[in-house]
C-alpha cells in the first residue's frame, strides 16, 4: 500500500482528536495528583503513571478506530499492523516541566507509512497538543500545517539573528557535548531558549515563533509529529550522524536550516 491510498486527511482528524482529548487528560491528572502529592518523589510516581495513562488513552483509541494500524510509543513500546500506517506517539513530551507545573509540555501524536525507521517512513499526519498553555498544533501531508484553523509558516527574515532552540538529554555525560555545540552555532543566533519539549519547540519554529531548532538524541516520538508540522509550514528537517548512538536533528526555514547544516554537520 502506498501513501496516496492512505486517506491522510482522516488520519489527521483523527490525530487532532485523540491529541486533544490525551491533553485534557493530562493537564486533569496534573492537577489532580499535585493536590495528593506530599514529596517531590510521589509526585514523580505520579507523573510516570499520567504518562502511562495518556498512553493507554490513545492506544485504545486508535485500537478502537485503526484497529489494523501499527503502534509506538514511548511508554508501551511497538506493536505490528498490517495497513502501512503506525501511530508514533509520545503522551507527555516534557515530563519534568510537567512534573514541575511549567506549561511547556505536550501530547505528540503522529501517523506514518511505512518503516518505522524516521529516516525511512512518510509521515502522513501530525498532531501537537499544548493543554496548559490551550493550543493545538496539527499538520497533513501535503495540505499544510494549522494552529487550530490558522495556518503557518517558518519565519524567513533573520537579519536580527536566528532565534533558536535546543534540549539536551538526561545523562550528564553528555551534557559536555551538547554545551559545545551550543557554542559552536551561538554565532548565528539572536538568542537561544531551551523549552524543554522537543515537540513544542518544533511546532514553535512551524508558527514562527522560533526561527530554528537543533537537539542530539531525540527518539522517534520526540519528533515525528513536530517534523511534519515544520515541513509542512514550509520549512526543512534533517537528521545528522545518524549512525551514531546520539543523531543530530535540526530544523527551520531554507536559510537556518541549511546554516545550522553547515556548522552541525
Amino acid at each position: 500500500m502506498s501513501h496516496g491510498e492512505v486517506d491522510a486527511g482522516r488520519l489527521h482528524a483523527l490525530a487532532v482528536d485523540i491529541a486533544r482529548e490525551a491533553g485534557e487528560l493530562a493537564k486533569l491528572r496534573r492537577s489532580v495528583g499535585v493536590a495528593l502529592a506530599a514529596t517531590k518523589s510521589t509526585l514523580a510516581d505520579i507523573v510516570t503513571e499520567a504518562d502511562r495513562e495518556v498512553e493507554d488513552l490513545i492506544r485504545t483509541r486508535l485500537a478502537a478506530e485503526r484497529p489494523g494500524d501499527a503502534f509506538l510509543g514511548e511508554e508501551s513500546g511497538g506493536s505490528a499492523g498490517d495497513t502501512g500506517v503506525t501511530w508514533v506517539v509520545d503522551p507527555i513530551d516534557g515530563t519534568v516541566n510537567y512534573a514541575y507545573g511549567m506549561p511547556a509540555y505536550s501530547v505528540s501524536i503522529a501517523a506514518v507509512h511505512g518503516s518505522v525507521h524516521p529516516d525511512e517512513w512518510e509521515p502522513l499526519a501530525a498532531a501537537v497538543s499544548a493543554p496548559a498553555l490551550g493550543e493545538l498544533f496539527s499538520a497533513v501531508r501535503g495540505g499544510g500545517a494549522w494552529q487550530g484553523a490558522r495556518p503557518l509558516r517558518v519565519t524567513t527574515d533573520i537579519r536580527a539573528g536566528a532565534l533558536l532552540a535546543t534540549g539536551f538529554g538526561y545523562d550528564p555525560s553528555t551534557h559536555d557535548g551538547d554545551l559545545a555545540t551550543v557554542r559552536t552555532v551561538m554565532p548565528i543566533a539572536r538568542d537561544l531558549r531551551r523549552g524543554g519539549s522537543a515537540a513544542l519547540d518544533l511546532a514553535y519554529v512551524a508558527a514562527g515563533r522560533l526561527d530554528g531548532y537543533f537537539e542530539r538524541g531525540l527518539n522517534p516520538w520526540d519528533f515525528a509529529a513536530g517534523a511534519l508540522l515544520v515541513q509542512e509550514a514550509g520549512g526543512r528537517v534533517s537528521r545528522l550522524d545518524t549512525a551514531s548512538p546520539r543523531p543530530m536533528l535540526i530544523a527551520g526555514g531554507d536559510e537556518v536550516h541549511d546554516r545550522l547544516r553547515a556548522i552541525l554537520a
